[in-house]
């Protein structure tokens, strides 16, 4: 039974009475100088660096090797923190100012190493450790709002994400400090803050938590699971309500019909796959209310169409030029620790279509071997690439896919499935668009962007044996697929309206949401000038794309390449991968194996095939080639893939 009972209504610790105890008072008043807010104990001392050689690999048990890098920088990171317990240094958050309060999140990190003792952990019940966490409680505590919120940006800011993600690193770090039986003082004054935070951050008239639709839904569900772990340490009745309140509310504003959860209004893949997806297992493993599950099963079903498996097996390449906030381009087939989307394991059971992008258990066990065999020394964590989230995740167990249970899902995924369909999700003013055919899968993005982020037109294009052919980024206006004018001008950073149609575009009109027709599928699309007007016909193997602009203009289609493929332009031209191209052609071949994928433009042109930057997956070895094909503001494109 929780020897703690809820807090009354009316906390006999005032707030006044925890900025004191805390040094918040001064530490609010000497903001932002160096070390404000000092404590009376003085200089904090430093922590013992590690013994030379440690950590021994071989020591750690599978499931915590993702402790290893962040004990490599536990000491420089103690030994950064200032004397009024800010964690200086700049390790995570920006900006790395003393009012941020989401950079004091490592509170957690001092706390488990504290008080968790392990052959391999030379600092379990350090009392300089000890010392630091206190100090940086005083910090973090001392910087909340009599509201409840916390500031990030700003002194004067009420922050969602540094609330809502502060919830859940304090009310963890609070029941470590329960079982460890220290710092009591300091579990008052945390089970007082999270109490005023719950306040906050749950009340439905906080506007700045609670919109239809939500703007960061990522955020508001870091809340709900920092609540719903500081409810079970603490609970409270009327709380309680409110959380179950808001995990409904949730549901119906932060998650889209389409599938994604959103952002800004929209979907991004990174934060929806690697952050919400991880929150919402989090919160579900706390309350277990199924709301959590169906929207699992949602978005595990927008991902089937989102994320693209490559037929070798390497890995899944995102349809990255919709996303609002990111640019997360590609996920590993087997991604080994620290992987910021373990936690979604969870939801495996209930929701076997997310084992499809999971590691499988084998293979994550295979990579464990390999890490602890591996005779190199541990490699510290970066700089800002220290993600907290990491270990509170690590304490849930795991539940990840079997390579049985991985290639079930994996066969289930729709364009491995099935060879016909037209599908279309529309929400918020964006339709996002899948045509499958036998011999490819086609992605687009249409109607008014969500940020300037995102790329309007087709998204990708994708052949069953070659795998991804082209891959339209987002954030670029050099690496998406798109008509450039001559004053540089993109339409794919426009809004973009289309029509679809059951044949060539301008045919019978195509209303629906999804189609297992077998036959030619058309869509046309224009920027809101009607400087680029575009029509596009997709059959059995074959995009073509019918392009007329105001102005000349340039053809713009960024090639996935792979070191092996051959690229020939129809002049005779060789294309070496990694190197800049030009030819005066009227097209190009792309053979990878036995596919070729021909490029066909008409009339013979400069054209230009330039290498970019990005890469995909761990062994860097796909890589962006753009292909550009200047003309006088009409062209007609075909691409064929056999």
């Amino acid at each position: 039974m929780n020897s703690h009972p809820p807090l009354p209504s009316t906390s006999p610790l005032t707030r006044r009475g925890l900025l004191a105890a805390a040094g918040g008072a001064a530490l609010l008043a000497a903001l932002p100088a160096s070390r404000a807010g000092a404590t009376a104990a003085g200089s904090l001392p430093d922590l013992a660096p590690l013994p030379p050689g440690a950590p021994n690999r071989r020591l750690f048990a599978p499931v915590e090797q993702r402790y290893a890098p962040y004990l490599m920088i536990l000491a420089p990171m103690v030994d950064d923190i200032d004397d009024g317990g800010f964690f200086a240094g700049g390790w995570w958050r920006t900006p790395a100012a003393p009012y941020n309060a989401r950079v004091q999140e490592h509170v957690h990190t001092l706390s488990w190493f504290y008080a968790n003792a392990r052959r391999w952990n030379p600092y379990a019940g350090d009392a300089t450790l000890l010392a630091a966490l206190d100090a940086t409680l005083g910090h973090y505590l001392g910087l909340q709002h009599e509201d409840g919120s916390w500031p990030e940006y700003s002194i004067g800011e009420h922050s969602m994400p540094a609330t809502g993600f502060g919830m859940g690193y304090l009310s963890k770090t609070l029941g470590i400090l329960r079982k460890a039986r220290v710092l009591p003082e300091r579990q008052v004054q945390i089970r007082t803050a999270l109490h005023s935070a719950m306040t906050w951050f749950l009340d439905p008239a906080t506007t700045a938590i609670w919109q239809t639709p939500l703007a960061y839904a990522n955020q508001a569900t870091a809340g709900l699971a920092g609540a719903s772990h500081a409810l079970n340490l603490d609970p409270d009745p009327f709380l309680r309500r409110r959380l179950t309140d808001a995990i409904a509310r949730l549901a119906r504003t932060g998650q889209s019909p389409a599938g994604f959860f959103i952002e800004q209004r929209g979907m991004d893949m990174n934060y929806n796959f690697e952050v919400m997806l991880p929150e919402t297992a989090d919160a579900y493993h706390q309350t277990g209310d199924k709301t959590f599950v169906s929207m699992a099963h949602a978005f595990a079903d927008w991902l089937g169409y989102n994320l693209v498996r490559e037929p070798d097996g390497s890995g899944y390449i995102a349809n990255i030029a919709p996303s609002t906030r990111t640019s997360s381009i590609y996920y590993d087939d087997v991604r080994p620790d620290p992987d910021r989307t373990a936690l979604n394991s969870l939801f495996v059971p209930e929701v076997p279509a997310l084992g499809a992008f999971l590691t499988a258990r084998e293979d994550l066990a295979a990579a464990r071997a390999a890490w602890a065999a591996d005779p190199a020394p541990v490699p510290p964590l970066q700089k800002q690439d220290t993600s907290p989230r990491i270990l509170t995740h690590a304490v849930y167990g795991e539940r990840f896919p079997t390579r049985k249970e991985k290639k079930k899902a994996v066969a289930n995924l729709p364009y491995l499935k099935t060879t016909h369909f037209v599908e279309r999700r529309s929400d918020l003013g964006q339709d996002f668009l899948y045509v499958r055919r036998p011999g490819l899968y086609l992605g687009g993005y249409f109607g008014t962007r969500a940020t300037t982020r995102t790329r309007t037109g087709l998204t990708f294009l994708w052949h069953p044996t070659a795998g991804m052919v082209v891959h339209s980024l987002n954030d670029s206006d050099e690496g998406c697929w798109a008509t450039v004018l001559s004053n540089g001008n993109a339409d794919a950073v426009a809004n973009q309206p289309a029509e679809y149609f059951d044949g060539v575009p301008g045919g019978t009109a195509w209303t629906g949401e999804h189609s297992r027709g077998e036959g030619t599928f058309g869509i046309r699309y224009h920027t809101a000038s009607s400087s680029v007007r575009t029509d596009v016909t997709i059959d059995h193997d074959t995009v073509r794309r019918s392009v007329r602009a105001t102005s000349a203009a340039t053809e713009q289609i960024p090639l996935i390449l792979h070191p092996t493929d051959k690229v020939t332009f129809t002049d005779g031209t060789r294309a070496t991968y990694g190197t800049d191209t030009s030819a005066t052609a009227t097209g190009l071949d792309l053979r990878r194996g036995n596919i070729v994928i021909a490029i066909r433009w008409g009339t013979a042109r400069p054209a230009t095939l330039r290498h970019g930057a990005s890469t995909y997956f761990r062994d860097g070895k796909r890589l962006i080639h753009v292909l550009r094909i200047p003309h006088g503001g009409s062209l007609d494109t075909t691409i064929q893939l056999t």
